[in-house]
Formats: structure tokens, sequence, C-alpha cells
């Protein structure tokens, strides 16, 4: 009798302090830094191609409706710094070497000053390859198999808490994963946050099966869209072959040609509030991509 009373309330400990560890992950402090806000913005014509020449004058940044004076501005020359996130979960089982593919695709296209890390998320988060300039890739790469649960939401936070230490400010996490979320400490919301915090712009790939339902499908592009849209990336559905390889050739080219800009915001109150960012070019017939806004000082 005793022995069971022990068992018992050793299994309650254990389980109420697992809970607590959960929610104290998603009650997670990230600092933000509202002191300066950055957009990283893709500007195009109406035919999807790159507008370039545009000057600081061409410019006006809208915070909640009030016009913010623009303290920083650069060009395409900018480096940037990016992640890519491999889901090798075990639904990924027939999409590894796609996305495997993809990667190495993606290093190919860097600049000299630019530079990418790779990690791969199942049931944890792991490292493949470390920031770096280099188009070679990691031996690791090729070892990548699916088996576990997917902590995409983890993934994401991991990342942009990475790109907050780089020195770049022109940063993206870009996502190959069929959007299924089964294991993170983080919600959505929370990873999102962090890649906002981060001035991140995240570019996600539908990885789906081709015999996934239909209503699942809809279900995880939802919620890969709403991290790119969110963020001012892009969402790229489903791809494979050389659809997959123009995608990705796409995104490494269209970081190279982005124009950054900061501000430093006229609210100086750390309130936590979100606030709406507004882009607005002085040019007819332009298609302007870029965040949405940002939750000032701490997200909670």
């Amino acid at each position: 009798m005793v022995l069971a009373l022990r068992i018992t309330l050793f299994a309650f400990l254990f389980f109420a302090q697992t809970a607590f560890l959960f929610s104290q992950d998603d009650d997670e402090v990230i600092s933000v830094n509202s002191s300066l806000v950055v957009l990283n913005a893709t500007i195009s014509d109406g035919a999807g191609k790159h507008v370039s020449g545009l000057a600081q004058k061409h410019f006006k940044i809208f915070e909640d409706g009030t016009e913010q004076e623009i303290s920083v501005f650069t060009t395409e020359e900018t480096p940037f710094a990016a992640v890519l996130l491999i889901d090798t979960s075990g639904s990924m089982e027939e999409r590894v070497s796609m996305a495997r593919a993809a990667a190495i695709r993606f290093l190919d296209g860097l600049r000299a000053n630019d530079t990418a890390a790779i990690y791969r998320f199942d049931s944890k988060v792991h490292l493949v390859q470390p920031f770096s300039n280099s188009r070679d890739v990691s031996e690791q790469i090729f070892d990548l198999k699916a088996d576990g649960m997917t902590t995409l939401n983890d993934a994401i936070f991991q990342a942009a808490e990475e790109l907050g230490k780089r020195p770049e400010k022109r940063r993206a996490i870009i996502v190959l994963s069929d959007g299924q979320d089964t294991m993170s400490r983080r919600s959505a919301d929370k990873a999102l946050k962090a890649a906002l915090a981060a001035n991140a712009l995240i570019y996600t790939v539908d990885m789906s099966a081709i015999n996934t339902t239909a209503s699942q499908t809809s279900t995880n592009q939802g919620v890969l869209k709403n991290f790119a849209e969110k963020t001012g990336g892009v969402f790229v559905s489903t791809p494979g072959g050389a659809a997959m390889r123009a995608a990705f050739a796409n995104i490494v080219g269209e970081l190279g040609v982005q124009y950054t800009l900061g501000y430093q915001p006229a609210n100086i109150r750390k309130d936590g509030k979100w606030r709406a960012i507004e882009l607005r070019v002085a040019r007819p017939n332009l298609t302007i991509r870029s965040r949405k806004g940002y939750h000032a000082e701490k997200i909670k």
C-alpha cells in the first residue's frame, strides 16, 4: 500500500513538473529591442520582376497610421543571414531527399558575404551545419532520415533566436515541411512573434505528400501561409523537380535584392502591444511585401 502511494506520488510530481516545463517554455519572455524597427521589403512590378533603383525618398513608413522617419536605408548589396529548417519527422519519409536537394540548391546561390545555417527537426531540433558563407554542404545532410514527431514551432523559434544574434540586418528563415506540428512546446503564435522580434522573413515550402487528404493539406498550408504572410516572406506550394529548383533559386535571389529600411518609433510606449506597419512606395502599380508589424518591448 505504501509502495503504491509512493509510486502514485512520484508519477504526479513527474507529470506536474513536465507540464510546468512545457507551459514555462511557451510563456518564455522574448526581449524585443523596439528602439529600431527593421523592415526587409521586396518590391516587384506587375510582371513579378524585382524593381531596382529606388531611393530612400521613394519610401514612406507608417506605424499605426502615423508616418515615421526613416533612419536606415540599404539596397541589394546588403548581405543576409538565413536559417534553413528541414522537416525530418516520420511524415516526411518520401520527401527528405527532395528537401536535401533544395538546401544544397539554396547554398549554391549564396554570395560571398551571405551566410546560412541548416537545422533539421523531428521530435527535437538538431544543428546540421552552423552559420557559414561556404557553398559546401556538411556531410551530415546526407545522413538525414525521416523519423519521430514534428516540432515545427520550436524549430522556427530557435532559428529566430539564432538569427537575433547575427549582425546582418537582413534575415530569413526557410522552412521545408508539411506544416503539421505534433510535438512543439511553443505555439505557432509564439514562433511567429519570435521571428518578428528577430526581423526575420519566413519562407515556407509545402512538402505535403501527394496522397494527403484535401482537408489536411488545407490545414497544413494554412499554417505555413500564415508564417510567410505575417513576416513578409513567401509560401511555395508543393513543388517538385524543376519547380523546386526554381523556387529556391527565386528565394535566394530575392534575399539578395531586397530593400532594408529602419526607423526609431515615434511611439515610445513599451506596453507590449501590437504596432501595425504599412510601407508605401511613391510609384504606382507596384507590389510591396514586408512585415505587417511588431510587438513593442516584450512578448510574453
